[in-house]
């Protein structure tokens, strides 16, 4: 044994699918919704509001209940989406649905009487989106020669 030799061990780098990467930036996502939901319970009144059925002047009714479960179900959806569709629907489906998406979090980020974690989460969740749109936009190509089609 030569103890003059010495070997080096360089990790792997391996390239992840686009597909796997969008779907994981929809799971992220999900995962800073999720915590955003359930960090508003510690807000002091909240669940008193909820209880009366209003919060921030907001009326609970069944169909914002119903539009809210629609809304919080397409990145689930997306997960399903970005692992199965074509890849040119796939660019443009998360290019478009991020692209809403980033518009909804501004939106509640301007909500009157949002605190100060809220933004955390919107901020968090406005970057995990461009990452998407990022990733679908430089989705790998290559040439095809006609003989090749």
């Amino acid at each position: 044994m030569n103890s003059n030799r010495k070997t080096a061990r360089i990790l792997e780098d391996v390239k992840i699918n686009v597909k796997i990467k969008l779907a994981a930036l929809w799971v992220a996502l999900m995962f800073l919704y999720i915590y955003a939901d359930i960090k508003t319970f510690f807000q002091p009144g909240i669940i008193e509001e909820i209880i009366t059925g209003k919060v921030a002047g907001i009326l609970i009714t069944p169909t914002l209940l119903w539009a809210t479960a629609i809304l919080m179900s397409i990145p689930g959806v997306m997960v399903l989406l970005s692992l199965t569709l074509k890849p040119q629907a796939n660019r443009w489906t998360n290019i478009i649905v991020s692209i809403f998406h980033i518009g909804l979090a501004i939106t509640l980020m301007l909500m009157p009487g949002s605190w100060a974690y809220s933004y955390i989460y919107s901020i968090g969740q406005v970057v995990w989106l461009l990452l998407i749109v990022w990733s679908a936009w430089r989705w790998p190509s290559h040439e095809v020669s006609p003989n090749n089609k």
